[in-house]
């Protein structure tokens, strides 16, 4: 019999000898060894291995800030292009930060290799302190890093540094023809009508993924976007850059002199290139209020082969942005259905602007994303490979929204009904999804 003087030591020598009985008993039986790790440590047994070999706290975040708060991390993505490097797409300000290391986690022992980074803020900066950078570091030969914490000295404590896993580690065969990457949703968005129609018509056009990089929207965007997440179009990335700079909803900083322009849109762009660079043969680059519609072609598949046999070993294809303004509409397609849905009807919206002399029209893409290193809006930076402006009896960009020339009279504008091959197939889907989620 055991005898124990104070019944809390009593009860603690009895915590023991359990403990020792369950260990004693899962030493002989391994599947109980498993099944404790398994309630004791819940987050290590759903860890790789690799995930278990490499210190460091979890970036849990799409944008994580370093403690210099100088710094701010995206995402790091393997590229072995020219060399083994992994790229970190990030958001830097772009005199305060000087010196960056990568902290590699190695494999198979969980090593760390520490390499000095290559600072690469992108010139399209517009004026503002913070901008879109790559954060480059050539990769040890001797192990191939699962994970990387980036910090501001090869010394430190590695344990209080976030960890990121790289990604595209693996090569994969792409799995969609389209990706259209659509950044950044802000300002309470509510054009729901429109947003549906540029999703069914992207569709029809031959996308297969949208991502949208969102930072806020309606609560009816909102069951939009669920809708097209469930149905497996959509893919949401969370996009809270307001926590972390002063964002400006202007292009350059002498129009709203922020921390950094257009929420961020350049740095998104980035990032949804590498993320998609091993999933999509192709990806589109553009607004939710703009659609790239072919002119010769059905689609977009047909419209790129014809591109690209003509234009060998070209990655980018440019395409003339032009206005539809809202503020001009016609009669036809005016479904009485459609009226208690916030937004515009594109369909209503077939007179277009006539170019400016001496105006550029700004273009949006459509890219292999292999073939580009840095983009920014309107252009890509760095790339493999030629780029090419399509001509505009080829293909334009609708742009449906309010007008840059708004004094023109009607008569004054290009009556153009490109948009309305498609009506038939539009309205049947575009309804479809308002009864599944609006009306």
């Amino acid at each position: 019999m055991i005898h124990c003087g104070k019944k809390y030591s009593c009860a603690g020598f009895a915590c023991i000898l359990i403990f020792a009985s369950i260990l004693l008993c899962s030493w002989k039986d391994p599947q109980l060894q498993i099944n404790i790790t398994r309630k004791i440590f819940p987050q290590a047994a759903n860890a790789s291995p690799a995930d278990q070999l490499c210190r460091g706290k979890p970036a849990r975040n799409v944008i994580t800030a370093l403690k210099d708060n100088r710094t701010f991390i995206i995402a790091p993505y393997f590229d072995d292009r020219e060399s083994k490097v992994t790229r970190v797409i990030g958001i830097v300000h772009h005199e305060d930060v000087k010196q960056l290391y990568c902290w590699f986690c190695c494999q198979p022992d969980g090593k760390i290799y520490v390499a000095k980074a290559k600072i690469d803020v992108q010139s399209d900066r517009f004026g503002f302190p913070y901008g879109a950078a790559d954060i480059i570091c050539l990769e040890p030969e001797s192990c191939d890093p699962t994970h990387v914490s980036i910090h501001q000295s090869p010394r430190g404590n590695i344990d209080q540094l976030p960890r990121f896993e790289i990604k595209n580690r693996k090569a994969e065969a792409s799995s969609v023809d389209f990706t259209v990457c659509i950044s950044a949703m802000f300002g309470n968005y509510n054009n729901v009508l429109q947003f549906i129609q540029s999703m069914e018509m992207y569709k029809i056009l031959g996308a297969q993924k949208v991502m949208i990089y969102k930072n806020n929207c309606s609560h009816l965007m909102e069951k939009v976007l669920k809708f097209y997440a469930e149905e497996g179009t959509v893919e949401i990335i969370p996009w809270p850059i307001d926590s972390h700079f002063k964002v400006s909803s202007k292009w350059h900083f002498s129009m709203d002199a922020k921390d950094i322009g257009y929420y961020g849109q350049i740095t998104a762009l980035n990032d949804c290139i590498y993320r998609n660079m091993q999933r999509s043969k192709f990806v589109v680059l553009n607004d939710a209020d703009e659609i790239i519609l072919p002119l010769k072609h059905p689609d977009w598949k047909t419209m790129m082969s014809s591109l690209q046999e003509q234009n060998p070993g070209t990655g980018i294809f440019l395409f003339e942005n032009h206005i539809f303004p809202e503020t001009i509409s016609t009669h036809v397609f005016n479904i009485s259905a459609w009226n208690t849905v916030p937004g515009v009807n594109i369909l209503q919206h077939v007179h277009r602007e006539p170019d400016r002399k001496g105006v550029f029209n700004p273009r949006k893409m459509i890219i292999d994303p292999r073939k580009v290193i840095q983009t920014s809006v309107h252009s890509v930076l760095l790339a493999y490979g030629n780029s090419v402006n399509v001509p505009m009896d080829v293909a334009l960009v609708y742009h449906c929204r309010e007008p840059l020339q708004g004094n023109l009279p009607r008569e004054s504008l290009i009556r153009d009904t490109t948009l309305w091959r498609y009506n038939s197939s539009l309205i049947m889907n575009v309804n479809k999804v308002l009864y599944q989620t609006v009306l």
